[in-house]
């Protein structure tokens, strides 16, 4: 077997490494370092870096030029692209070009033989589980503000087809840009339909665009969003979202998740991060383990060998794992209800 192998990470959040946030690199080597020091990998592991920014704010072509860059640099595995819009564009190039690719976005679709997914929330689950919580809550007539972007108008899509199932009403929606700064005349619209509960779907950029002229109209009701609720982990946004539900990817429950924190001496505001490079870096470290060589289709079967693994994200009893036709990692509650109170994310019991 060979001594080295490559691993490309595809950073699709910004141009370079200055402007570009979200590196997973240090949990990829903290997991491959663990199988390694167990006597499970002999080999070698160098990791090359392609920048790109991607949709919304940037170009699918930029992305498409990282890509091919590592695609070039012989890597048997890539990790990346981590925004829904973006692995859904890669995924006819990962396809073409027979490289095993780990994306960690939201998008289902982005799937196929070579593109695995680390659900990083969904456009598919995430919609049904907000539709239950606002009928839970008895908001059965709901207005919906949406990014008009691949990410909203696919929520939006499972929305209205859970909605139907479970009673609720949408009685209005209105879509902005997924880059909005201001959506004032948006929500005024939907208010004056005089919904029960209020929801936004989206990548999240727009997010407080909508939070701000809700909080100062008053309105009382029920508000929640997609994992566009994660940005309240920095900046101004969980102040600008105060009060809504969001869906989350952990649990204060999860016993793996607490053991990480506990060994890292993690405050709580990096247990997100943790429990997302966590699981990414499992998935990588195990697959590359599990190869019986470092080809392309060496690694692409060692990852559909990684199963049953306790996953940090979800509920206590989350799963980690692929399959032979199986390339969604996590299997079980993986998400998970909280709320931004006074710039503090509670977590939300449900059934």
């Amino acid at each position: 077997m060979a001594s080295k192998v490559k691993v490309g990470v595809l950073n699709d959040m910004g141009n370079g490494p200055d402007d570009a946030p979200g590196d997973i690199t240090d949990w990829l080597m903290r997991e491959i370092t663990a199988v390694q020091a167990a006597g499970r990998l002999d080999a070698e592991v160098e990791f090359v870096h392609a920048y790109g920014l991607g949709l919304p704010s940037g170009t699918e072509a930029a992305v498409e030029r990282a890509f091919l860059e590592l695609a070039r640099q012989d890597v048997a595995l890539i990790v990346g692209p981590a925004i829904g819009d973006n692995a859904l564009v890669a995924t006819p190039w990962v396809e073409r070009e027979r490289i095993p690719t780990i994306n960690w976005a939201g998008a289902e679709r982005a799937r196929g033989e070579w593109m695995f997914h680390h659900q990083v929330g969904s456009h598919e689950d995430e919609s049904l589980v907000m539709a239950r919580h606002m009928k839970a809550l008895g908001a059965d007539r709901i207005g919906v503000v949406f990014d008009q972007s691949p990410i909203g108008t696919r929520h939006l899509q499972y929305l209205e087809d859970e909605a139907r199932i479970i009673g609720l009403e949408i009685v209005a929606t209105a879509a902005i840009s997924p880059l909005a700064e201001d959506a004032s005349a948006d929500v005024a619209r939907v208010l004056s339909a005089q919904p029960q509960g209020f929801v936004y779907l989206g990548l999240g950029l727009s997010a407080p665009a909508v939070g701000r002229p809700l909080a100062a109209s008053g309105w009382q009701g029920p508000r929640i969003m997609n994992t566009a609720g994660l940005r309240g982990y920095h900046g101004s946004f969980a102040r600008d979202c105060d009060g809504w539900f969001y869906v989350d990817m952990h649990s204060d429950t999860n016993r793996t998740l607490n053991a990480l924190r506990e060994q890292m001496k993690l405050p709580p505001e990096q247990a997100l991060w943790a429990a997302k490079g966590y699981d990414v870096g499992r998935l990588v470290a195990e697959g590359l383990a599990r190869a019986k060589d470092f080809s392309r289709e060496g690694v692409k079967v060692g990852l559909e060998q990684v199963k049953w693994l306790p996953a940090a994200e979800g509920e206590e009893g989350t799963l980690l794992g692929f399959g032979i036709q199986d390339r969604g990692a996590l299997h079980g509650r993986y998400l998970v209800l909280r709320q931004w109170l006074d710039g503090r994310t509670v977590e939300v019991a449900t059934d």
